[in-house]
């Protein structure tokens, strides 16, 4: 594990009785090793982490890379449907997935506050794993500080995701095109409507889940049907309205949705609505927004509707060369209305 040495790992110390991390664990010294050896390295099982030196040193085919790095601070850590580790890795793997590249390795940071629990950080280890096993990826490398109680909410995870692009691809937020149509792969909020739930803010039960989950393997099914896939993007903090306004201005294009297409479970409407929220807005962990030409539209709905994670994908607009940088939708009322950025923090905390 690098940043951590591993001097004395041979010779660990008991973990503490009251099971808890305690600022000695952040020490360098035996402590931490018994922390490494005893929870990290049993669970991320790979010759690169294994040798215990300050990196890993890998072979990648030749090639364009991809790289994406991203912190986690979702309150609470564990949620219905996923957990803070879970959605560390499937949010990585998935931003470096809709570059059109494959994700191979990646690193995970952990910063821990003094007195969390042995048993909680093994859970999130432990699913941070079968993430990666579900994707196909390696935990190559980490570091693990520990700060004082009170200087942090649980633990904090970085992580930083690196894949090999696929040959020929140029998919990129710039490349939407007027003509394009636009792809959503299921329903919008669930991750963000399970997530305010754990907090206990909605005031009743619910059975909404997050959608946190891996996509690369959907993606790369579609790239290899389609060459003429021009965007992808996963529509998470902000929703998907920021997001297609995220694309629109940088294809200096219009893109217009229709509000009859998007996809929203009853259950998840019913909150919005309560709460005065908008669906469009609200993060997902699990989906894709995929801009391809209106030839390979509907192969590319079809192949990802053959995934488990895309099953409920739509066609739900199309891109237009003007008005440029803007997001538009045609209501249920027959008219138009501007679909604006996300202003300020809708919910803290998401991810």
């Amino acid at each position: 594990m690098t940043d951590i040495e591993m001097e004395g790992a041979v010779c660990p110390v008991p973990l503490p009785h009251n099971k808890q991390i305690v600022m000695g664990h952040g020490s360098g010294g035996k402590m931490s090793a018994d922390l490494v050896s005893k929870i990290f390295m049993p669970v991320f099982n790979n010759p690169y982490i294994n040798s215990g030196d300050d990196g890993a040193v890998f072979d990648v085919p030749a090639g364009r890379m991809a790289i994406s790095t991203d912190s986690h601070v979702v309150s609470p850590l564990f949620f219905p449907g996923g957990d803070i580790g879970h959605l560390s890795v499937c949010g990585t793997v998935n931003d470096v997935a809709v570059m059109g590249a494959k994700p191979l390795y990646m690193t995970a940071g952990f910063v821990i506050e003094e007195g969390f629990s042995f048993d909680v950080l093994q859970t999130i280890v432990n699913s941070m794993q079968k993430a990666a096993d579900e994707a196909g990826v390696s935990i190559i490398s980490g570091d693990t500080k520990i700060v004082q109680r009170g200087h942090a909410d649980g633990i904090y995870i970085n992580t930083t995701g690196i894949g090999t692009l696929f040959p020929g691809i140029n998919i990129n937020g710039r490349e939407a095109k007027p003509g394009d149509m636009v792809i959503l792969s299921g329903n919008l909020g669930d991750h963000g409507i399970a997530v305010l739930g754990a907090r206990g803010e909605l005031g009743f039960e619910s059975d909404i889940q997050s959608d946190s989950a891996p996509l690369n393997h959907m993606i790369e099914s579609i790239i290899k049907i389609s060459d003429e896939i021009h965007v992808m993007r996963d529509p998470t903090r902000g929703g998907l309205a920021t997001t297609l306004n995220e694309i629109a201005n940088q294809s200096q294009v219009c893109i217009t949705i229709n509000e009859d297409s998007i996809p929203v479970q009853p259950s998840v409407a019913s909150v919005c609505e309560m709460l005065g929220y908008d669906p469009l807005y609200i993060a997902n962990e699990g989906k894709i927004v995929v801009i391809v030409s209106e030839r390979d539209s509907q192969k590319v709905l079809a192949e990802m509707k053959k995934s488990k994670y895309g099953k409920n994908s739509v066609v739900i607009g199309l891109v237009s060369e003007s008005p440029k940088n803007r997001v538009l939708m045609k209501t249920n009322f027959g008219s138009t209305r501007v679909v604006d950025v996300l202003t300020g923090e809708l919910l803290p905390r998401i991810c």
